[in-house]
């Protein structure tokens, strides 16, 4: 068996509990594996920022120092009830995401599905209306696949897709600066009715958390009670 991510060949290990379950064996080899990041202990009770190894000067109480000036802001005040995140966006975490996502190796997402799961269903649960973020046309024609999508696809629940999005710039070129200014580029695709549904985002990365509440206003706008969200990585 090929790990799906560096394609060495790897004996899987098998326990009892694949037996029992009939539960698949892991598509990624020890070493692959390893090198993700798990966010675990404290984290910022808003956007799931680990608090290990930062800064006392970053940090408010339960709150980090980004979500502070979030909740100091007037227009963008509890608009984003909670993210949670998965693994920490390190350099492997990097090369992976860019593999999947930039050069379409779809088949990738099956790695992420037991973690992305057990960390839905410890902060979620069914009742929620699953809402991952739109790609432009544009960028979905370019890459082939929405990998919010993808992700949310894992979760084997109802999607919902009540926003489209403008085509822009990649975020991923723009400064931290740049992203907080940016003008939403979300809308609701079609009339419908959001009224008191408790939403989740799903979206892959998580990095000044402005994408998200873009998304959240414009849900929030149309009726929803809530909007919180779960990506794959915190950067």
């Amino acid at each position: 068996m090929n790990c799906l991510i560096c394609h060495a060949p790897y004996n899987p290990l098998a326990s009892w509990q694949h037996f029992l379950t009939l539960k698949n064996a892991d598509c990624l080899c020890v070493k692959c594996r390893g090198a993700f990041v798990k966010i675990d202990g404290e984290i910022c009770d808003i956007c799931g920022r680990p608090f290990a190894g930062l800064e006392r000067s970053h940090r408010q109480g339960k709150l980090c120092a980004d979500c502070v000036q979030w909740q100091k802001d007037d227009e963008w005040k509890d608009v984003l009830t909670k993210n949670r995140s998965v693994y920490m966006y390190n350099e492997f975490m990097k090369e992976v995401v860019a593999l999947w996502k930039f050069r379409g190796d779809y088949a990738i997402v099956q790695a992420f599905q037991d973690e992305f799961c057990r960390e839905f269903y410890r902060h979620f649960d069914n009742t929620f209306c699953i809402v991952p973020i739109p790609l432009s046309d544009e960028r979905l024609y370019e890459r082939g696949f929405n990998q919010a999508k993808a992700l949310a696809e894992l979760l084997a629940l109802p999607i919902y897709e009540p926003l489209c999005r403008r085509h822009l710039e990649k975020q991923s070129k723009k400064s931290r600066l740049e992203r907080l200014r940016t003008e939403n580029v979300f809308r609701l695709s079609e009339k419908t009715s959001l009224r008191g549904k408790h939403i989740v985002l799903i979206d892959d990365i998580y990095t000044t958390g402005t994408t998200l509440r873009h998304a959240a206003k414009v849900l929030l706008k149309a009726g929803a009670a809530s909007v919180s969200s779960i990506t794959l990585a915190r950067g």
